[in-house]
């Protein structure tokens, strides 16, 4: 075959992302508060966008530089006057205007010296491995025991387990294992308790320890029988112990008690607070929704500033025209991509309570299925960009605060042939687990007959699968003696 080198024309279609349309896309999608701190970060960029609160803080500065110009001239007036030096000079004030021009009353009588700022500094707060390496200076001071501690809590992980074997950090340093074993012992006995094992078996023991029960009935449990105690064989471990089925389950529940991951709550660092990007409240007989943007803030185009800059560079440089030319575009563009955003994200959510008004108005057990499809073909709108308007975000209810991709889910068929949400059925479920005999529980089969009973076709390995989904065991580790 010969091989040539030529040009050739081909048409093909294309979607280009310019760069606007990224930044619109990425607005589309942030929640309200990286909103709220991106326009923040816009507003001190361009001088030509404005905050519409500073805009009518400058107009009310605007006003009280008016008021006090007309105050001294009042005053130089009455100074040029001798006969105003008689009588009270408050008479002559207009008070009404004063106060009217924004001052404090007090403000005339002489200003009151303000108090000293001081910035609110956040506590600073110690990680965790920084609580457990304090601990150890407490117990020690040998420079070699202190340098392998930190060895050895550096390779904690977020939970407190040992993530690195012994002899590895006894090579490390040139030491026995024997003394590694040592000063890991030591780091055992620090808050939180259960710290700086090597698996859960270890942590639990440790725990039961530190309450003083390392001889009870709990830790015999857990050193000697614990693949019997996770698979709840409470018979079985009856037996073996000689003991009432009773005084095991006792046993268990203060095995319960104990912190299955010890370090995760240090260690997983300040709680993260939703903020509800839409708020849905019920008026008379109608679901009303509307954006919780009061803290992000207003823009408008600053015309004074626009038209300073714009006379003064009159007869100015090309490069300078150019540069106000593109800031006033770009504020105007993004004006107008957030008044898009809101009204975007309200129409959504306005389709959404549409579509799953039973669920606002009975709960949970009646949410319908609902794809992103159906919604961005109600309001003719792609389907991904439904997609970034419900990724990351959330409404608050008068059934609680939910993330917008809660209202949608997968159908499953009904004999009548209807459709209700898989979300509907686990929670189905769940209330069916919740109110069953617990030395009897229902088994995944039975669970399925029972839904069938009610209408809903499921197989019993769908109901294995919900069950897993929401954190239940299965029917043999439910059961209570």
């Amino acid at each position: 075959m010969e091989m040539k080198i030529g040009l050739h024309l081909k048409q093909k279609q294309q979607l280009v992302m310019t760069p606007k349309l990224q930044q619109a896309l990425k607005l589309l999608q942030m929640p309200a508060i990286e909103l709220q701190q991106m326009l923040k970060q816009e507003i001190m960029e361009n001088p030509l966008l404005d905050e519409e609160e500073e805009f009518l803080e400058l107009q009310e500065e605007e006003e009280r530089r008016e008021a006090e110009e007309k105050e001294k001239e009042k005053e130089k007036e009455k100074d040029e006057d001798p006969e105003s030096e008689s009588g009270d000079g408050e008479d002559n004030v207009d008070w009404e205007e004063y106060l009217q021009s924004g001052w404090e009353a007090s403000a005339g009588l002489g200003e009151e010296v303000p108090e000293d700022f001081v910035e609110r500094v956040p506590v600073a707060k110690r990680s965790f491995t920084d609580q457990l390496i304090s601990q150890l200076r407490i117990v020690t001071d040998d420079e070699r025991t202190i340098e392998i501690g930190d060895y050895i809590i550096g390779s904690l992980d977020e939970s407190g387990y040992l993530t690195c074997e012994l002899d590895e950090v006894a090579n490390t340093f040139g030491v026995s294992v024997e003394e590694v074993g040592r000063i890991l012992g030591v780091i055992q006995t620090f808050d939180p308790p259960g710290v700086g094992a090597r698996n859960l078996q270890e942590s639990l023991l440790i725990q039961l320890a530190n309450r003083g029960l390392e001889d009870s009935l709990a830790a015999t449990i857990i050193r000697d029988h614990f693949d019997d105690f996770k698979q709840k064989k409470y018979p079985e471990l009856s037996k073996k112990l000689k003991v009432p089925i009773q005084e095991i389950q006792n046993q268990c529940k203060v095995i319960s008690t104990l912190d299955p991951k010890p370090g995760l709550e240090i260690m997983a660092g300040d709680p993260q607070y939703v903020i509800p990007d839409l708020v849905v409240e019920k008026v008379d007989e109608k679901y009303v929704v509307y954006l919780n943007d009061k803290n992000i803030p207003r823009l408008r185009i600053n015309n004074v500033y626009q038209e300073e800059l714009l006379k003064d560079n009159k007869d100015g440089n090309r490069e300078t025209k150019e540069f106000i030319q593109s800031r006033l575009k770009s504020a105007r563009w993004l004006i107008q991509t957030i008044e898009q955003r809101r009204r975007t994200m309200v129409k959504v959510m306005e389709c959404i309570v549409e579509k799953q008004r039973e669920f606002f108005e009975k709960g949970t057990a009646f949410l319908r299925p609902l794809t992103l499809q159906q919604v961005a073909s109600e309001i003719n709108m792609h389907e991904s960009t439904v997609s970034r308007v419900t990724t990351n975000k959330y409404v608050q209810t008068p059934r609680g605060v939910f993330e917008l991709k809660f209202f949608f889910s997968s159908s499953l068929g009904t004999q009548d042939g209807s459709e209700i949400s898989a979300k509907s059925a686990k929670d189905t479920i769940r209330r069916i687990i919740e109110r069953e005999d617990a030395r009897n529980p229902l088994s995944d089969q039975k669970i399925a007959d029972m839904l069938k009973k009610d209408g809903l076709n499921i197989a019993r390995r769908t109901v294995a699968k919900y069950r897993e989904q929401l954190n239940i065991l299965p029917a043999r580790m439910r059961k209570q003696y």
